[in-house]
């Protein structure tokens, strides 16, 4: 009984498709990741002004799309033309490259596992830092807003924090409108109310804190986001998991290709 038996070049044909169609996604993401990021500048006023880079006292979340955009249009574009040229120089720096950002992660998640407390305290201090500059960028703004919505949280470990704010803070000197206050984003929703009241947390934290409870979340985002990953551990790990093996599998497979084209060269 005989059957079809692929040769050494089919197999690196197949596989040679395989890693150019996988990363054209990939740089094409890239390249929207980019995009995005160049255009939230433009719009900023960043294009034209290089240096109000280093104003922005918080974390700017362009740089996020900047930085995972950046990696992705260099590994894809690496990919890409290794696979279709067969060069095999490009298709090693995308398999080491991606190998070390597969260590890293592993090395952070078990860094992150060990030193629990220190990532508390340090995401505690990030997140102060960035009520600090709540006002200063409104990317920033709008992320703030997003996690206390979605969490359900105000300041880093209560509404308190929103001290530390120049506009919000209850000091004698603060003349804003918004003095002794938190975001609206701070606030508990009202399922009859169809338009936002941007005005909700207006002098909310004058009043008492048993009062305090039935306006705004006084719960910090730090122990509500330690919530949140207890509750949906399993889908969590079970994502970074995934992305580790993709990664790991993409790996081999460019490796296997290059025995593959060695071996017919």
């Amino acid at each position: 009984m005989s059957g079809k038996h692929f040769n050494v070049h089919e197999v690196g044909c197949c596989i040679k498709y395989f890693i150019f169609g996988f990363n054209i996604i990939f740089w094409l993401l890239g390249v929207a990741f980019l995009s995005v990021a160049l255009w939230a500048w433009s719009e900023k006023g960043v294009l034209s002004n290089i240096s109000s880079i280093t104003d922005l006292g918080g974390f700017d979340p362009v740089w996020l799309f900047l930085v995972v955009g950046g990696v992705m249009f260099v590994l894809g574009f690496a990919g890409c033309i290794g696979a279709l040229r067969e060069n095999s120089f490009l298709l090693k720096f995308f398999s080491v490259f991606l190998g070390i950002i597969f260590f890293l992660e592993l090395t952070a998640g078990v860094l992150a596992f060990v030193f629990k407390d220190w990532i508390k305290d340090q995401l505690k201090f990030f997140i102060n830092n960035n009520i600090r500059a709540y006002r200063d960028d409104i990317d920033l703004q709008n992320l703030i807003d997003f996690t206390q919505d979605y969490w359900e949280c105000c300041g880093a470990f209560g509404p308190e924090d929103w001290n530390l704010n120049i506009y919000f803070n209850c000091t004698d000197t603060n003349l804003s409108r918004e003095k002794c206050g938190v975001p609206f984003s701070c606030c508990t929703k009202d399922p009859a109310e169809d338009v936002i009241n941007t005005q909700c947390g207006y002098d909310i934290r004058a009043k008492g804190e048993n009062e305090q409870k039935t306006f705004i979340h006084t719960k910090g985002c730090v122990p509500q986001f330690e919530k949140w990953l207890q509750e949906n551990l399993t889908v969590v790990a079970g994502i970074f998991i995934g992305i580790a093996l993709l990664q790991y599998s993409i790996s081999c497979i460019v490796l296997i290709y290059l025995q593959c084209a060695l071996s017919f060269h």
